[in-house]
């Protein structure tokens, strides 16, 4: 099969959704597949894989991405000529890689997959900055139900992303296909670092944090419930991998509540280097309540750590509460309590994570990038048919901007 990956913003930047793309490419080029990225900008970027096709964009700043990014609402010709030789194209976000996919494709015949990444309702401020607030839910209320209609496949990376879709109106088939972690890339290298290179002893109790260093990732409250819970685990200590607009501000705050000697900041580290950090820690510890389908805590688990983390849509639906890790109900009193237990119960702590190390078996790249293959044949087979849609409500719009 060729296979098209259609992504607004993609390497360097990095990010769940490239992590996931960069992933499945990879283990769909060695079953066989040609796999094709098609995104915009990043010129002076020099790629470290083939077929990636990038067109001009324009540059400009998106509040929840580090620096500029390069966005533009069509391919140029080269981009537009390889796509139309594609087999099927997966769009993996539904505002510009949607639209194009909609405008280039539709008109060929070409089937469209969408997966939902994110949880939109809560981002819709960053991503549609264009829109005033008040007008930014009614939006997607009105978009995505038509955006979704119109694709041949939608999919979502967890059962609790499909209520929140079908929240918005969304009443089209959507399928349930799992984001997936390269499980043997991080359990080969947990001992590729020393924990005494990052100041810890065999004595601490290594929470760590793996993420974009920003408001929708929860982190004052993650500092709070530590600082307390610290107050009576003196050897309680937190690593935060990661980088964002607000990492000098959270560095701050933790100074401020007298935890510089607690808290480590590594800024952004390879991700190469990330199992190395999950091998230094006793558990995976997050507030944040805008996940979908995280990467971050599944490959948290693959490490055999257990999951402290908040019951909200992604992380209720990889997290088993009591079994792989601990589920708050948000509020600051319960997430520091629970994470006093963690703490205390070394027992407790060290069978949830065995228990996390099986589960994740369920979440390896193998597994789901098949899926996804076994989807795109069948959408080859129904396009070979003639069984595919002709058009959509969201055509209807487009259409006028068709070449």
């Amino acid at each position: 099969m060729r296979i098209g990956m259609m992504v607004d913003i993609y390497k360097p930047h990095v990010s769940g959704v490239t992590n996931h793309i960069a992933l499945n490419k990879k283990y769909m080029e060695a079953a066989g597949h040609e796999v094709f990225i098609f995104t915009f900008g990043g010129e002076d970027f020099q790629d470290d894989e083939s077929n990636v096709i990038r067109s001009e964009g324009i540059s400009f700043e998106v509040p929840q991405v580090e620096g500029r990014v390069n966005l533009n609402f069509k391919y140029n010709r080269r981009a537009r000529k390889l796509l139309e030789t594609m087999d099927v194209v997966h769009a993996h976000h539904p505002f510009i890689s949607g639209i194009l996919a909609m405008r280039y494709c539709r008109p060929r015949g070409i089937p469209i997959v969408f997966t939902n990444h994110t949880r939109y309702d809560l981002y819709y401020q960053a991503y549609l900055p264009m829109l005033p607030e008040n007008l930014g839910e009614r939006f997607l209320h009105m978009y995505m139900p038509y955006f979704c209609k119109s694709c041949d496949l939608v999919i979502v990376p967890s059962a609790s992303i499909r209520q929140v879709l079908q929240s918005f109106g969304v009443f089209s088939e959507l399928e349930v296909v799992p984001n997936g972690v390269d499980l043997s890339q991080i359990r080969i290298n947990l001992d590729a670092m020393d924990r005494s290179a990052a100041g810890f002893s065999e004595q601490d109790v290594v929470c760590i944090f793996v993420g974009r260093l920003g408001p929708e990732k929860n982190i004052p409250l993650l500092l709070k419930a530590f600082s307390e819970a610290t107050k009576t685990h003196e050897h309680g200590r937190l690593l935060l991998v990661g980088d964002g607009p607000d990492r000098k501000k959270f560095e701050s705050e933790a100074a401020t509540m007298g935890m510089a000697d607690k808290v480590l900041f590594t800024g952004s580290v390879p991700y190469e280097n990330m199992p190395g950090y999950l091998g230094m820690a006793d558990m995976f510890v997050t507030a944040s309540v805008t996940e979908v389908h995280p990467l971050t805590v599944m490959e948290a688990m693959a490490a055999g750590l257990p999951v402290l983390g908040i019951h909200s849509p992604g992380i209720a639906d990889t997290v088993k509460d009591g079994v792989t890790g601990r589920l708050s109900n948000g509020q600051p009193e319960d997430f520091r309590a629970k994470l006093s237990k963690m703490f205390e119960d070394v027992e407790a702590r060290k069978k949830m994570g065995q228990q996390a190390f099986q589960d994740a078996n369920d979440f390896s790249i193998e597994i789901t990038s098949h899926l996804l293959l076994e989807k795109y044949r069948e959408l080859i087979v129904m396009r070979e048919r003639g069984e595919l849609k002709k058009t959509g409500a969201l055509d209807k719009l487009l259409s006028r901007l068709r070449p």
